[in-house]
Order: structure tokens, then sequence, then C-alpha cells
């Protein structure tokens, strides 16, 4: 077995490790042995010499990322092994095999046990996305596992990490440059099923992966509520919930976004999907056009990217939620009902929660919550690890 730098612990900071936490953060460290570098790979003792695990090690508050709690004889094998686990998951919650949804994700970083690794399966590519340096290192790795197991479904694997890596490289003394592109295979079709509506989805120059799978079942109870509605969705992206409105029976949906791009994309995906309802979309800024709209809403999408990106800027995000929200609740009809999200990490459920109750009492409306929603089943939280929950929604009914 290859020996791998040591990371010592304080006494009394090995709790969390032993409780499978997958965070060691820095503060809890009290010795390197080996001079670890960001990204290498490290083991994880206590002062007595106790094997705690073996994870990335990283710079930053979070000195190592664990990904297996057991000493490993074989990296390589234990990255194939997770990869069988992850397709497992989604085989037995019906995707992989699915006649009406062949978009899914197949990896989710600390909820399948890999840190740092995101992959999404978009109809037969596959779209790969590290958030570490050391994940980076390891992806032509799931490329040949991934094309093992999938045989010839695989048709591509792109790797979509340029963005996320350049901007964890941002503090590193040495800022390497990397790129976007296939690993395997070639562009091909970028339609995908979603419950049988139909998207096009830019894995290539789109925001993420290319599409938010994460709404799918959101998006899918939003058509409970969209028959012969009309419907507001703001923050559209690629027009996901505005497809499902007018499916369900919307009379007339509005798609609102910043990005002339996003835009784009939503009008198309609309023009995939037949329905009667009228569809208009909006470039705009969301709180300039619910503040000049005169349009009277049965239902509003708040569906915002995240307003804070780290600790420091939960303050601001929370006061951002509560603004958002106090917009919705004075603009939608009687009787009305707001689907709001927050997919901000540092945001728990408790603080949006908070940041709601105070749009509802300062809009001086009567708010009841029909709904708590979260991420769906291929985007599993580890019960160890709770703050892969960053998906956190209500729905509510606004009298």
């Amino acid at each position: 077995m290859q020996k791998h730098p040591a990371i010592i612990l304080h006494k009394n900071k090995t709790q969390a490790v032993k409780r499978f936490h997958p965070w060691v953060f820095s503060g809890a460290v009290k010795q390197k042995d080996g001079n670890p570098d960001q990204g290498d790979v490290v083991e994880v003792f206590s002062e007595d010499g106790e094997y705690l695990g073996i994870g990335h090690f990283g710079t930053g508050s979070v000195s190592v990322r664990i990904f297996s709690f057991d000493k490993v004889s074989s990296l390589d094998d234990l990255w194939k092994k997770k990869l069988q686990n992850a397709f497992l998951l989604r085989r037995n919650i019906g995707l992989t095999e699915s006649k009406t949804t062949n978009a899914y994700r197949l990896v989710n970083a600390e909820g399948d046990g890999m840190p740092g690794l995101i992959i999404d399966f978009y109809n037969g590519t596959a779209v790969i996305q590290c958030h570490s340096k050391a994940m980076n290192a390891e992806k032509e790795k799931f490329v040949e596992i991934l094309k093992q197991g999938y045989g010839d479904r695989l048709k591509a694997v792109y790797d979509k990490s340029a963005n996320t890596l350049h901007h964890k490289a941002e503090t590193e003394t040495q800022n390497p440059q990397y790129t976007d592109g296939y690993l395997y295979g070639k562009q091909s079709e970028r339609i995908v099923l979603e419950n049988n509506h139909r998207f096009a989805v830019d894995w290539e120059q789109g925001q993420k992966t290319g599409f938010f799978i994460d709404q799918r079942d959101n998006r899918q109870l939003l058509s409970n509520y969209a028959k012969d509605k009309k419907v507001l969705n703001t923050f559209c992206y690629s027009g996901g919930f505005s497809v499902y409105a007018l499916k369900a029976g919307a009379t007339l949906v509005h798609s609102v976004d910043s990005s002339v791009k996003a835009i784009e994309l939503a009008n198309e995906n609309v023009k995939l999907n037949s329905s009667t309802g009228v569809h208009q979309s909006f470039a705009s800024d969301v709180f300039d056009f619910m503040k000049a709209s005169t349009e009277e809403y049965d239902v509003i999408v708040l569906d915002p990217p995240a307003f804070a990106k780290g600790q420091s800027a939960r303050h601001h995000a929370i006061q951002a939620y509560t603004r958002l929200n106090h917009a919705a609740f004075k603009k939608i009809k009687k009787g009305g009902i707001v689907f709001t999200f927050s997919c901000s990490q540092v945001v728990d459920r408790e603080m949006f929660t908070g940041a709601v109750t105070s749009a509802a009492i300062d809009s001086h409306r009567n708010i009841k919550v029909l709904h708590h929603v979260s991420q769906p089943a291929d985007h599993p939280v580890s019960i160890f690890n709770p703050e892969g929950l960053y998906l956190k929604g209500m729905v509510v009914y606004v009298e």
C-alpha cells in the first residue's frame, strides 16, 4: 500500500471524524507529516496513532475532505466501487432505465462519498464537474469507469470543470490554466427527457453542467397548481418551470431572467413542448420586472441563484431572500401560490424559513405553508454530512 502524508488531529478534535463527518477543518489539525500540497491524498490520524480516514488535502478552511474512513489498498478500485454504488442507487430509484426521464445526477459529491465531484448524465453524455484539483487529477480514471459501466449507452464525456477550478485556484500561488472539453466522444444529442418534457441542454456554454436537474421534482409539483393559471417564473434560466406550467395547462406564463442567453434557451425549450397557453419572456432584472408589471399572477416561482457563496455573505443573502419574497407576496393575487427556493448552502432551512417569515410579516399577508421541498433522490445527502442539503424550498399559499 502506498504511503501518504499524514494529518494528525488534536486530541479533542477527533469526534466529528469518528462520527463519519467527511470534513476535517483546519483548526482540528495539530501537525502535518510529509508536507502535503493542495489536492494530495493524505491519511488522517489521532494523536494516539488511531487511523481515522483517507482523503484529499486542501489549503482552505477545510484541510481534508475524506472519501473513505477505512484503509484503502487501491484508489482505482475504490473509485470504481463508488461509481458502481452511485449507479446502483440511481437504478434502484428508477432513473437509469426510465422511459420518461433520461437526465439525472450520477455522482453528488459527498452524498456519494466523492467530495469535489459532480457527474450529470444527459441522454448518453456524462458531464463531469470537478470542484477540487484532486478530483480533476482523477478524471481520466472516471472516464474509463464510465465507459465500462455504460457500454454503448455512453456517447460522450464532457469535462465542465474549468470555471470552478479557476475560482478555487485564485488563492493558489501557482495559478494553473484549466480548459473544458470532451474527454471521450463528441457532441451528440442535446435534447433530453424529464418526466416526458423535452429540454435542450447546453453543457458546453450553459450554467453549472447545463441544466438544473435538482428542481425536477419541484417542477413536477408545479404541474399540480398551474392549470388555468397565470404564472410568473423568475430567474427562469432555461425555462424548466415555464415548460411544466404550460404543459399542465397554464393560460399565461411569463419567464424572466437578466441573461439574454437564458431567455433564448427558455424560448427554445418552450417551442420543444406543445401547449396552448401564451408564453412571453423578458430579459430583465427580476425586482424591476415585478415592480413594473401590471399583470396579476396566480403562481409565482422564485428560484434565484445562490445569494451567498460563503459564510461572509450569509447575512446579505438572508436580506436578499427577504426582499425577494416580500416583492412576490405584494405582487401575488389573493389566493395565489408562491414556490420559493434557496440554493445557498450556508443558508440552512431555518434561516431561509426565517427570511420568508419576515417577508410575510412585512407584506401584511397571511401565508400558509403547503409543502417543504428539497433536492430529488439522485442528489442524495449523507446522514453524516447534513451540509449536503443545499436546496431548500417552500410552497406557500397567500391569502
